[in-house]
């Protein structure tokens, strides 16, 4: 049995900063902003990253799913989510209203910042 599974790899240089971009771009455009905990923001982004490689699509990474191919499919969890989508509510705290105490008052991420934390892991 091979001892690195895919939860211990880190997302693909080209999907991490495919996710990175579209973090920025979808938090300006949408007027929201990232969490003032910029490690919140990493570990978010690598999960969607590594769902993009994985899956073929960014599925949010905070939550548990019995079928993750089912859910992808689906497409209702997949980034932005509907929820994020229809209402502003994100789960994974990536993408914040201007009210939520957790907001800080970025909407950049550098790529080294985000690997800086997610090579920690």
């Amino acid at each position: 049995m091979n001892s690195t599974t895919p939860e211990s790899q880190q997302a693909t240089e080209k999907s991490l900063e495919a996710m990175r971009h579209f973090s920025e771009t979808y938090a300006k455009r949408t007027g929201t902003y990232f969490c003032m905990d910029p490690g919140v923001t990493a570990v978010v982004i690598e999960g969607l990253a590594k769902h993009k490689d994985e899956l073929g699509a960014p599925l949010c990474p905070c939550r548990h799913y019995e079928d993750k191919e089912a859910e992808v499919a689906a497409a209702f969890w997949n980034c932005p989510c509907v929820p994020m989508r229809e209402r502003k509510e994100c789960h994974c705290m990536l993408f914040l209203t201007e009210d939520n105490e957790f907001r800080g008052d970025k909407q950049e991420i550098s790529f080294e910042e985000v690997r800086a934390v997610t090579n920690q892991y």
